[in-house]
């Protein structure tokens, strides 16, 4: 009977240790789960149309993936996005949640804290200038938002990872290849001035050795007054006064009535610009969206620069 006793006690005593041991141990990091493990479905939600747009190339063919959408296509700027009963499901309801960071959805930050598990910062690693939050606008931000994207699902999907990485490195090609492409068109006018809609083209220019001489609205959504306008006409005309060639441009989400008043008072003419921020979801061209919106704007920059 003692021993008996003795091994019943001896059998608590180590079970006891083994849950201790455990308990205490450090959690590794687990990949994300289906949220519904009959379809073994998983879903990643964008923020804006940009990034919806790389993840439709780096998870093409990926069976099980699931992806949305949460501002309208059709949304400019973020910066003035009401978040919507409709949004707060859709970001319970993800598997993944992929931003871009650096301000951009500064209306969800505290939502984007609880999703920290499962959340991708697409800008995260890149060198911001002046905090502006456009990096996918020039092909070296969206080069390196592809690979943090890529190097995100990885981690948080890795049965997925071999696929993710595979098309991850085909659109990265091609991210390259227009790089390179545009780099042929544009560096010949290494230096020309332009003015920009808004706060959109800093990264761009920098890109292609252009300078910013003036923004037209400087803060999102907010057209300039009177006297910010005046200010801007006299500015531009100083320069053109100076012998100095300079290109104007609106964009295609945003009415160019101010870019017109300039125009007027300049004998400027108003090109656009497109920053890809919006598009059509329905188009069968979607996946190489912003590559067709950067090799045009490329050429609109050559027509108006070379003027």
């Amino acid at each position: 009977m003692n021993n008996t006793n003795n091994r019943k006690k001896l059998a608590f005593f180590m079970a006891a240790a083994i849950f201790l041991l455990s308990s205490c141990s450090p959690k590794k990091a687990t990949a994300v789960q289906p949220n519904n493990t009959d379809t073994n479905t998983i879903k990643i939600t964008a923020t804006f149309y940009p990034l919806y747009v790389s993840l439709l190339n780096i998870t093409d063919g990926v069976e099980g993936i699931e992806l949305s959408l949460l501002a309208p296509p059709d949304t400019g700027c973020l910066h003035d996005y009401q978040l919507t009963t409709k949004d707060m499901k859709e970001i319970e309801n993800s598997n993944i949640l992929v931003a871009n960071g650096a301000g951009m959805e500064d209306f969800i930050e505290k939502i984007l804290e609880t999703k920290k598990d499962s959340l991708i910062i697409a800008s995260e690693g890149f060198e911001l200038t002046d905090s502006n939050s456009h990096v996918w606008v020039s092909p070296e931000g969206a080069i390196h938002q592809t690979q943090r994207i890529v190097e995100g699902l990885s981690h948080l999907d890795p049965s997925n990872a071999t696929k993710y990485v595979m098309n991850g490195n085909a659109y990265l090609l091609k991210l390259q290849n227009l790089r390179n492409h545009m780099h042929s068109i544009l560096d010949e006018y290494s230096g020309k001035k332009i003015v920009s809609f808004h706060e959109a083209f800093p990264y761009f220019a920098s890109e292609f050795n252009l300078e910013i001489a003036s923004v037209i609205e400087r803060e999102p959504g907010e057209a300039p007054g009177p006297k910010e306008l005046k200010e801007q006409i006299s500015e531009i005309n100083s320069i053109i006064s100076d012998g100095n060639k300079i290109a104007l441009f609106a964009e295609p989400q945003y009415s160019s009535s101010a870019a017109e008043i300039i125009a007027k008072e300049t004998g400027l003419k108003v090109y656009e610009l497109d920053p890809c921020v919006t598009g059509n979801l329905k188009s069968e061209y979607i996946k190489d969206s912003y590559i067709t919106a950067m090799k045009k704007n490329a050429e609109v920059l050559k027509e108006a620069l070379a003027k």
